[in-house]
């Protein structure tokens, strides 16, 4: 007898995680915020808009009633962007079981410079972290899909829940590693997005393969600084969440956050290309993550000069050439 869980979110990697878990005697309840497309998913069992291709089966039911996907669920998968997990999680507060959480979401509150974790904590009190699992690392949604090979960390400072998880998510083509290291995991999986539309803009401005290289080395650089400010471990950066991730998202053509860096380096207005990836229904989370780590850093006392400078190409709308110019002429230091 398998699991009744509730996947929240019905983007591409929330369908995904529907479909992957689905695969065995689970009974899947996917919220979809757009009722249009619960309504569609319903009736062609495939989601036109984000994971086109790929039938729904028959034990995933997608609904546009939190209420009704949470009720008498043994476990939630959280796949709602960073800024929604609040206004989600306070929605369901007062009927929510007890059960485990696993986010699969990226990013950080704007407003309040908190991980998903730390939102939770907010909300339910610290007790939560008993519960709470992370779900990150290198995987496109598309490639899972299609069951490509891929690995991923599943972090969660309790072990039972960590192996309990990981054996009901991994499949042959779906490796799971566990990890302790909550936020280690959670920073590496949001600010890898900044330093993509980084090394996104490098290409678009056609800087060649040793620019890239270099950003993806010194922005690892300042995750790890900034993590380690906050409590996390050093090796968890050079896992599968961090130079993992930074890695596929930096140089993958399916990075949404490259794209948007690329079509910057191109000339291209953020307000534009902002347009341009909302009418396919694409987040960037890096954009947001960008002003809350620049905030970050400060609160932290951390130097980080790449992800400031990209907080100032999108916020300050400081030319890209300009941007390329002051990281490389800063002062000269140690590695």
């Amino acid at each position: 007898m398998g699991y009744r869980i509730a996947v929240t979110g019905a983007g591409s990697w929330g369908t995904t995680l529907a479909l992957l878990l689905a695969e065995r005697d689970n009974e899947i309840r996917l919220w979809v915020y757009e009722q249009e497309l619960a309504e569609l998913i319903k009736n062609k069992r495939e989601n036109t808009l984000y994971l086109p291709g790929h039938a729904i089966p028959a034990n995933i039911y997608p609904t546009n009633s939190l209420r009704e996907a949470i009720d008498s669920c043994e476990i939630i998968v959280s796949v709602v962007p960073s800024h929604a997990v609040r206004s989600v999680f306070t929605q369901i507060k007062g009927y929510m079981p007890d059960v485990p959480i696993v986010s699969a979401t990226k990013g950080i509150e704007v407003e309040t410079l908190q991980t998903v974790s730390q939102i939770l904590s907010d909300i339910f009190s610290r007790s939560i972290q008993q519960r709470f699992a992370s779900l990150s690392g290198p995987s496109f949604a598309t490639e899972v899909a299609k069951g490509l090979p891929t690995a991923i960390t599943l972090a969660t400072g309790d072990e039972p829940l960590a192996k309990e998880m990981q054996r009901l998510f991994a499949r042959p083509y779906f490796r799971v590693y566990t990890n302790p290291d909550v936020i280690g995991v959670e920073i590496g999986g949001a600010l890898k997005n900044v330093i993509a539309i980084a090394t996104g803009c490098s290409d678009g401005l056609g800087l060649g393969h040793n620019t890239r290289a270099a950003l993806i080395t010194r922005g690892l650089a300042e995750i790890k600084r900034l993590g380690i400010a906050m409590g996390a471990q050093a090796a968890t950066f050079y896992g599968l969440s961090g130079i993992g991730d930074l890695v596929l998202t930096c140089t993958g053509e399916l990075s949404r956050n490259r794209t948007l860096g690329f079509k910057l380096g191109q000339g291209m207005k953020l307000k534009g290309v902002f347009a341009g990836l909302s009418e396919k229904g694409v987040v960037a989370e890096g954009v947001r993550t960008a002003k809350a780590a620049s905030e970050m850093a400060k609160r932290y006392q951390v130097s980080m000069p790449i992800t400031q400078e990209i907080y100032n190409l999108l916020y300050e709308e400081k030319d890209v050439h300009q941007v390329v110019h002051d990281l490389m002429t800063r002062e000269m230091g140690e590695e």
